[in-house]
């Protein structure tokens, strides 16, 4: 117990400067933001003018919608239908009720079309009646970022045509919610949350009438913030695609509602879409997807080529981005993503998994070799899935190489030294990479592919004493089909264009497991995984493997 405070102390301490300060400041101001006197000082009155936003919505899942006009909210791994009262239902768990009060799901509700401006203004205005008052959850600085801009950017909310005392209504929560988040920021928050908040600020101070302040606080905020989130490679710092999707959709969003407003966008923030770009591109896999590193998952059909285009994104995907730590391999059809890079340091480590050196492979537009991929969980499953085992890389003892937060949501202990040396020669591609996660051993791999993709090699060795047992998994997506050759001694791999893969091994027991699959939104899949096992002997072990296409000509 007295360790486990230890260690908790040691990370606060390691947080960003600032970042403690502000987090103790708003635990201390809890009971004052809760108070009745608090309360009044928020405006309570206004008959203000909301102006839409410019920025264009983002595409949502019209079968999520239904679901939402039903009254069954699916958030956060949770399901819950008719929630009353609406912010915070009985039995919701507080992941659920961060989404829900975040409104998230609203682009979802409005891909129905029409139909669905009425539903959506009732509980809006249902959720305003409820959720007047301060709230821990409910109004999180960043949930309230996330909330103005959902709702101050959609047209059906805020249109002119409204009933007056909806809009004054409206006009007023939104006011209210402006007001306060204009005195807490940055509020302890660092990362996604803090940009999030500060899009909520920027998009209040575009909107609502008297929001010159906001407008230019929340700018003021935007400067700050870039500079320390975003890597000399155009990475976030979080080290997540997921994150760099989401990070780069709320800035091409600042951007376009900027210009709509008639507002010149700062050049740092046309310089930062502008380096984030290709690193989203890196991420891609073959199919178009976020490669599933560090609670990534798939993300929507044609979700990144739209921000892509947003962007205006003219420059190709980096093949390497040394500050962010990952890098990208393309010969012929074949594509190899590695995450070669020491973790995202604390404070911005809540999507950080014990991945270190993992890596997909796809071949043309199909996913071959894959990590598990995340889904919104809490407890011992978002523990599995962060954990070394989900990933495609060298595990020892069935240890993580980085230990995981009880939570799952941050790291206590990460490797420190993570090397990686890359050379090029007749468009074959070698990386030697290594880190220190497993001391007093330390895991190397060597990763070699051929020109033509059809080939790739790699020997990892682990230095260390005897006793031990490493195993290299390869995850394979649900479509491959696998099957032990006939010696046993190498595994046959079907893709269901036709391509067909072998993987062999020296130094190794193969042997195929059952594995799981989270890269696509809401649902789990079964699949298979490779495994090569081996025992450590004297003063380490070396493993060496192959994955060679069988059938070119297809």
């Amino acid at each position: 117990m007295a360790g486990a405070r230890l260690r908790r102390l040691r990370r606060l301490l390691q947080l960003p400067p600032g970042v403690l300060d502000g987090r103790l400041i708003q635990r201390v101001a809890e009971p004052v933001f809760a108070s009745g006197l608090y309360r009044r000082s928020l405006p309570g009155r206004g008959d203000g003018a909301i102006q839409p936003i410019g920025a264009d919505s983002w595409p949502g899942d019209g079968a999520r919608g239904r679901e939402i006009a039903q009254g069954l909210f699916r958030l956060a791994g949770q399901a819950i239908r008719e929630p009353a009262p609406l912010g915070q239902p009985v039995g919701s768990e507080d992941d659920w009720r961060i989404a829900f009060n975040g409104f998230a799901w609203l682009p979802d509700l409005m891909a129905l079309g029409a139909a669905a401006a009425p539903i959506a203004r009732a509980l809006v205005e249902r959720w305003i009646a409820e959720n007047g008052e301060w709230d821990r959850l409910a109004w999180r600085p960043d949930v309230i970022g996330r909330r103005l801009s959902h709702w101050l950017a959609e047209p059906a909310l805020v249109e002119v045509s409204g009933k007056v005392e909806s809009r004054n209504r409206l006009f007023i929560s939104a006011n209210r919610q402006a007001r306060h988040l204009a005195r807490v920021l940055p509020a302890g928050l660092c990362g996604q949350p803090l940009l999030a908040a500060i899009k909520g600020s920027i998009y209040a101070g575009l909107a609502l009438t008297g929001g010159t302040k906001l407008l230019s606080a929340g700018l003021k905020q935007l400067s700050a913030a870039l500079p320390r989130q975003l890597l000399a490679d155009g990475g976030h710092v979080e080290r997540s695609p997921a994150v760099q999707l989401a990070v780069l959709r709320d800035l091409v969003d600042i951007r376009a509602a900027l210009h709509a407003g008639g507002h010149q966008p700062p050049t740092d923030l046309s310089l930062a879409i502008d380096a984030m770009a290709p690193v989203l591109r890196m991420f891609q896999s073959g199919d178009g997807g976020l490669a599933l590193f560090n609670d990534s998952d798939e993300g929507m059909a044609g979700s990144i080529d739209l921000t892509l285009l947003r962007a205006n994104a003219k420059a190709r995907a980096l093949a390497s981005a040394p500050q962010s730590g990952f890098q990208r391999l393309a010969a012929g059809q074949a594509l190899l993503l590695v995450d070669a890079g020491v973790p995202a340091p604390p404070g911005f480590d809540a999507h950080a998994h014990a991945g270190t050196l993992g890596f997909e492979f796809s071949h043309g537009d199909e996913r071959l070799i894959v990590n598990c991929g995340a889904q919104s969980a809490g407890g011992e499953w978002r523990l599995a899935q962060c954990a070394t085992a989900a990933h495609s890389t060298l595990i020892l003892d069935d240890t993580n190489s980085s230990m995981l937060m009880p939570d799952g949501r941050g790291l206590i202990r990460r490797p420190t030294i993570v090397a990686c040396r890359r050379e090029e020669a007749e468009g074959n591609s070698w990386l030697d990479m290594s880190h220190d996660g497993y001391l007093p051993g330390f895991g190397s791999i060597h990763l070699f592919l051929a020109a033509d993709g059809s080939d790739l090699r790699g020997h990892d060795r682990l230095e260390g004493k005897g006793g031990k047992r490493l195993a290299i998994r390869f995850h394979l997506h649900p479509q491959v089909l696998a099957g032990l050759a006939q010696d046993g001694q190498a595994v046959l791999l079907r893709l269901p264009g036709g391509a067909g893969f072998r993987l062999r091994s020296s130094g190794a027991e193969v042997s195929l497991a059952e594995s799981i699959y989270l890269g696509q939104p809401g649902e789990m899949r079964r699949s298979q995984q490779v495994v090569l096992s081996s025992e450590i002997k004297g003063a380490g072990a070396e493993v060496k493997w192959a994955l060679t296409r069988e059938n070119k000509k297809k």
